[in-house]
């Protein structure tokens, strides 16, 4: 006699091969569903939905860079539209049209994880730019106020401007190392094994380090970024490609260093049309961190 199983109060006749079909669409099921872990996992929480700016806060400086007297436009007031959700190439973006400095921000502070996202610069220029390389910026470990001397918060940044991709620029009294090497035009460019240099504003050292690779594609072409930020390491790279590699990430707190390792993300406006796409974050372990850093 075969054996019976009840589902809704029908008997159903269980055979061997209705058997052998249960257990297929079961392990079918354990395995899609595996994939779609390590799918989510891969590709990490999106920071952005697609049709607006929820999640994001904007900061915008005022509108004539020349003009001193002139008030910020502050927290959340965007007359001209400087950030807005657009389609381009067939998927939605983040358009930062350049016009007004100033950020896009996450709400949210992050620590210990992996954010990536993809941009293309635009067309459009602004003055006081329009004769210098088109220019954003990826600000991350960001903690105080907007509307500084330095505009931006205090945070250390991803450089996101053509041809230097990858550079790293201490956005006010921020400190990290790197190991790096004096150029002919004596600026430091980083380099695995080189020594280790502390930058810091006002020091002999500065507050910026180039890049240890260009790997920017032409412009008009979607980039991608990576950044690992765990403790106080930061890796930078660009299309799969590491070209700076941050340690002991810090901050002057009423005279002290102290560990900067947490913050929020902010994007700069800074004169020049660009489109950011696919913004994610996932956390991540130490070992996560990419190999050979």
């Amino acid at each position: 006699m075969d054996n019976i199983i009840v589902v809704k109060r029908f008997f159903i006749p269980l055979t061997y091969s209705t058997m052998r079909f249960i257990l297929l669409l079961c392990c079918v099921s354990v395995l899609t569903a595996k994939a779609f872990g390590q799918q989510k996992m891969g590709h990490g929480t999106s920071l952005f939905n697609g049709k607006d700016l929820t999640g994001w806060e904007t900061y915008l400086d005022r509108p004539d860079q020349n003009n001193k007297d002139q008030a910020p436009l502050g927290l959340n007031n965007d007359p001209n539209k400087v950030f807005s959700v657009v389609i381009e190439d067939g998927e939605p973006a983040i358009r930062i049209s350049g016009e007004t400095f100033g950020a896009v921000s996450t709400l949210e502070s992050f620590g210990n994880y992996h954010l990536q996202l993809q941009f293309k610069w635009g067309k459009q220029k602004w003055a006081p730019k329009l004769d210098q390389p088109r220019d954003s910026g990826l600000l991350f470990h960001s903690v105080g106020d907007y509307g500084s001397s330095f505009l931006w918060k205090k945070s250390f940044e991803f450089q996101v401007q053509e041809g230097d991709c990858g550079d790293y620029w201490g956005v006010m009294d921020v400190l990290a190392e790197a190991e790096a090497f004096k150029n002919e035009q004596g600026k430091y460019v980083y380099k695995k094994g080189a020594e280790r240099i502390t930058f810091r504003d006002k020091t002999p050292n500065g507050r910026t380090c180039l890049k240890g690779l260009d790997n920017e594609l032409k412009s008009g072409e979607w980039n991608t970024v990576d950044l690992y930020c765990f403790g106080g390491t930061a890796v930078h790279m660009i299309n799969g490609k590491i070209n700076m590699v941050l340690t002991n990430t810090r901050h002057m707190v009423n005279g002290k260093e102290e560990p900067l390792v947490r913050g929020q993300i902010q994007i700069q406006s800074e004169g020049a049309e660009v489109f950011y796409r696919n913004l994610t974050v996932e956390p991540i372990t130490l070992n996560m961190l990419p190999k050979g850093i």
